[in-house]
């Protein structure tokens, strides 16, 4: 056991990254209790309107698809740590000004779609920078480790923050919720304050306007199928897939008929299946195979599907568990293929991309989401969303066997099954590429 706990949670070892995961711990709890209660108020204000659940989430993401490929060139031009200490320091004001009009009891519904999409500036600047500095906390061997810690983090907040919130809500009002939430959102500028400098594994050097140029961190993934396909792949998943803030609130208070307490259930059955998936993935050492990444597709699409006609309350709750699980797995075995498959000098672009594409299309997947559920019932957009996914995943499978030369070989006898026949090596490798001539200083510090 000790030896599993060592091998699980080695990054901890590392005091910048325990004092970036206790920030990040902290804070995650807060936002998560607070987009708990967002949800609550909003199908309160809106007289249960899955529309204004649809709205507010695109509000809330669409400074990600404006502004995140610009985060990305600040990432990898200037200082991380303090670009995010500024990012966490305006989210952390923005949601006092909003936790204080909730508490005051003067807030209607234009205030929630205000708030959510300053609070959606802050974060479209510092989710990228954070995903990028995360390689800096750490040296590269324990980089897939640290990624999966990270994503542990996360979802352990998604565990802890709405099931405080629904019983703060069943015990409170919203205003109470949102104080104590805000309070916690402080504790990352803290953390990134008390980091040792110097113990970062950066570039000394500051790259000029010209070395970080936006388009050049595109043409870079656009002639790299390896970076490509994962990166397309959860565009897809995360703009009709990834829809469960929308969703899961809607499913609760529309068609279960649950209170706050039961809807934090159902958020925190997916996020406990999170946690395990993102621990499924800590012990990871090298870079995951293209098809490790489209098997968790496939159990993500079905599981969704399975959600959308789940019968009652508890059956939806248990099947939250496994798509958590596989969401998580998914999300992390695509991040572990970008983040060890790139190098360092494009880093802050190329996660930027991903980071747009994963988050930035919730926009377009929040309100058709919200729109579907409108029309056609909650269920049904969960379950349409999972065929989505599925037919994704399917298309990403034919793209990989056609640019790969790989097959698929159906065999009978007692045991029928599909084999995969490779042609070509895997690459599970770090990949380092010739860079231009201008990003020659950030090759000889890494070196």
């Amino acid at each position: 056991m000790r030896a599993v706990l060592s091998t699980t949670f080695r990054s901890l070892q590392v005091r910048n990254y325990r004092l970036f995961s206790l920030g990040q711990l902290v804070k995650l709890v807060g936002v998560w209790m607070m987009f708990t209660a967002q949800d609550w108020l909003v199908l309160d204000l809106s007289h249960n309107s899955p529309g204004a659940l649809g709205i507010v989430t695109a509000l809330q993401f669409l400074p990600v698809l404006l502004l995140t490929l610009w985060a990305g060139k600040l990432a990898d031009r200037f200082d991380k740590r303090k670009l995010l200490i500024s990012a966490n320091a305006a989210f952390a004001g923005t949601a006092i000004l909003f936790a204080i009009l909730v508490a005051s009891g003067v807030v209607v519904l234009w205030h929630v779609f205000l708030f959510a999409s300053l609070l959606g500036i802050a974060n479209a600047i510092e989710t990228p920078v954070r995903q990028a500095f995360v390689s800096e906390l750490v040296e590269l061997r324990l980089l897939p480790n640290a990624l999966a810690l990270s994503a542990a983090t996360f979802n352990t907040a998604r565990i802890g923050g709405p099931a405080l919130a629904g019983v703060a809500l069943a015990l409170f009002d919203t205003g109470p919720v949102f104080l104590i939430a805000t309070a916690l959102a402080v504790a990352p500028i803290f953390s990134y304050l008390a980091m040792r400098a110097q113990d970062l594994h950066r570039s000394s050097s500051r790259p000029s306007a010209d070395d970080t140029r936006i388009t050049d961190g595109l043409r870079y993934v656009w002639k790299r199928h390896d970076l490509l396909l994962p990166i397309a792949l959860m565009a897809a998943v995360g703009m009709i897939g990834f829809n469960f803030p929308v969703t899961l609130a809607a499913l609760a208070k529309i068609n279960f008929h649950a209170g706050p307490s039961s809807f934090g259930l159902l958020t925190t059955a997916l996020a406990v299946g999170a946690l395990g998936g993102a621990l499924a993935g800590s012990g990871r050492r090298s870079r995951p195979g293209v098809y490790v990444v489209l098997g968790a597709a496939f159990a993500f699409a079905v599981f969704e599907v399975a959600v959308g006609f789940a019968p009652s309350f508890l059956v939806a709750m248990i099947l939250l568990v496994p798509t958590g699980f596989f969401s998580i797995y998914l999300a992390q075995a695509a991040n572990h293929r970008v983040q060890m498959g790139l190098h360092s000098a494009y880093r802050g672009r190329v996660m930027a991309l991903y980071v747009l594409v994963f988050l930035g299309t919730t926009p377009i997947g929040a309100s058709l989401a919200g729109w579907w559920g409108e029309h056609f019932g909650v269920p049904s957009s969960i379950w349409a969303g999972g065929l989505f996914c599925l037919v994704a995943a399917a298309v990403a499978l034919v793209w990989q066997l056609r640019t790969s030369g790989d097959r698929l070989a159906l065999h009978g006898g007692s045991r029928p099954g599909l084999t995969l026949v490779r042609t070509a090596p895997d690459e599970n490798e770090e990949i380092e590429e010739p860079l231009p001539a201008a990003a020659e200083p950030a090759r000889k510090v890494a070196a």
